[in-house]
């Protein structure tokens, strides 16, 4: 999946930490990501390239010692575009695609928590942990992280497969949705099954789990068996698409990029390994 990028090791520990040559800077704006492409995949701003070094940076993570940073107050560079954060998970390679995906979502922490959303005045960093802190009522703000499920839902050899309403991705996808207050996540899959597909579920097995940094998400996968009928009430408001999809019939490559996409190639391949 599209975090796991060993044998690079991701470093996301909080430090006060300023820039040197070699570390990579990252300009976000408008839900994109100054990247250079070339034939050896995407790159980013040493801080050796910027002039001028006079510019705010905020400290993000590492990946294998290589420090990156978020950039404000200075102009980007010549040679580099902006792209898309959705269009960041095909990229390669894959951990400076996974490092642009948390970047972008760091950044849009940032900037949402500017000012309290309880007094209105000025929000500051705090200096101890990732956290953003109001001097004036002490209000305290982490990065926000939505629980959110992905649900194969099986009925002996056939598995659940949708297709979600007004998404650019057209994709076969599974049954998704994030969590509500007081709820559990095995609730959240049974509320989210009969929402979507009218479908009533048993035997829920935790499958992985994934960061999305595009969605600012932490999905959890699981399969379930259907219990009941099987016919599919579906919420047209929801979904474009849910169907019964025998397994010899999923036509669907792997792409080592999604829990959704592994889940649906692991049911395929007989859920072994």
């Amino acid at each position: 999946m599209l975090q796991d990028i060993k044998p690079k090791i991701y470093d996301n520990a909080f430090r006060l930490e300023a820039p040197d040559a070699d570390s990579r800077i990252m300009f976000v704006k408008n839900g994109a990501v100054l990247v250079r492409e070339s034939e050896e995949g995407i790159s980013f701003p040493a801080y050796g390239e910027i002039q001028p070094e006079d510019g705010a940076y905020t400290y993000l993570f590492s990946i294998d010692g290589t420090k990156y940073f978020l950039a404000e107050g200075v102009e980007p560079q010549r040679g580099y575009d902006y792209l898309e954060l959705v269009t960041f998970r095909h990229k390669k390679p894959k951990h400076r695609a996974f490092a642009a995906g948390v970047a972008g979502q760091l950044y849009s922490w940032y900037t949402r928590n500017r000012f309290c959303g309880r007094c209105g005045h000025g929000m500051q960093p705090d200096t101890k942990e990732r956290m953003m802190r109001c001097a004036c009522c002490g209000n305290l703000v982490y990065p926000a992280i939505a629980p959110a499920v992905i649900v194969g839902v099986t009925d002996g050899d056939r598995l659940l497969m949708t297709r979600d309403k007004g998404r650019v991705y057209r994709k076969y996808a599974l049954i998704a949705g994030f969590a509500e207050v007081g709820e559990t996540i095995e609730e959240t899959i049974m509320r989210e099954v009969m929402e979507e597909a009218g479908l009533r579920v048993k035997n829920l097995k935790y499958y992985k789990s994934q960061p999305w940094p595009f969605s600012g998400a932490l999905l959890r996968g699981f399969f379930c068996e259907l219990d009941g009928p099987d016919t599919i009430l579906m919420d047209k408001d929801e979904l474009d698409e849910a169907v019964w999809v025998r397994r010899e019939d999923i036509d669907v490559e792997f792409d080592d990029v999604s829990l959704t996409n592994e889940m649906i190639v692991y049911f395929r391949d007989g859920m072994k390994g």
